[in-house]
């Protein structure tokens, strides 16, 4: 080998070693929960603007695609409103959570409907598809349109657990993205779904359970429980930018201004807690 050649072949080595020094240590790649989404989305670009030259990258693609992503080691951070526990495929113990909020689920209807307060039960029936018509529940003569959450959904998750009682739903046409569940509730004349507070508009009507309002008082003190934590799980312990941007996601200016803004409840505001399984911690 030519003597020349040593040099430039150590000055490539050292180039490409510092590349993938920069691409691991100056980004953030976060990866799930639609409904997570535009929370992290928000304090993501707050946290790039008070550190120019870092960056954190956000995408959806629902809580199933977040766990299975991170653990696979994809990603950086996988973003769930499930536990990894309730995931099957999940290896829960291999992950490090890191719950940053707390995300009210509520169902929605297309305004015309004609009813504002809803049992329990025929909600479930509703999504059993046993009730068909909204006159049956006192609104108006119009068929009902159920419109279902995608199956990685962790929003879909949680809803079922808190209303199916273990029953699986009729089939029906099924959403990832809570934006557009928003939409087509909007635009379809008898349709019902369900989302995150922090996606309700008035474009939409909410629905009480029983009498009991999907308020941020209520999730606070489980009084509405179709609630979840919205985690953001990492592979082992973070890395020392994921983990900065993680410790920024939890700090007061965040939680206080940002998290409560977009419709989210900072986890400090529980009044409870629940285990992974749905149990109160005392």
């Amino acid at each position: 080998m030519k003597k020349w050649l040593l040099p430039l072949l150590g000055l490539i080595l050292l180039l490409s070693g510092c590349s993938k020094w920069i691409d691991r240590g100056e980004s953030v790649t976060a990866v799930g929960s639609s409904a997570l989404q535009p929370l992290v989305e928000t304090v993501a670009e707050e946290y790039q603007g008070k550190h120019p030259g870092k960056f954190i990258n956000v995408q959806g693609g629902g809580s199933g695609t977040g766990l299975s992503q991170v653990q696979s080691g994809a990603v950086d951070i996988g973003n769930s409103d499930l536990f990894a526990e309730e995931k099957s495929g999940i290896k829960a113990e291999k992950l490090v959570d890191h719950k940053v909020a707390v995300v009210g689920i509520t169902p929605i209807v297309n305004k015309k409907v004609g009813v504002k307060d809803i049992s329990l039960e025929n909600l479930r029936k509703i999504f059993l598809g046993e009730i068909k018509n909204w006159k049956e529940l006192g609104g108006r003569d119009q068929a009902i349109v159920v419109l279902n959450r995608a199956a990685a959904s962790g929003t879909r998750a949680t809803f079922e657990k808190w209303v199916m009682d273990g029953k699986d739903a009729i089939r029906a046409q099924e959403q990832d993205s809570s934006g557009m569940v928003r939409q087509i509730v909007t635009d379809t004349p008898g349709a019902i779904s369900y989302t995150a507070f922090s996606y309700v508009t008035k474009d939409v009507q909410t629905l009480k359970i029983d009498g009991v309002a999907p308020t941020d008082e209520n999730v606070a003190t489980n009084t509405w429980k179709i609630w979840a934590y919205e985690h953001m799980y990492t592979k082992g312990r973070p890395n020392e930018l994921t983990k900065e941007f993680l410790d920024y996601m939890l700090t007061t200016e965040v939680q206080e201004k940002i998290v409560t803004k977009l419709g989210y409840i900072p986890v400090s505001a529980m009044k409870v807690e629940r285990d992974w399984e749905g149990n109160l911690i005392k």
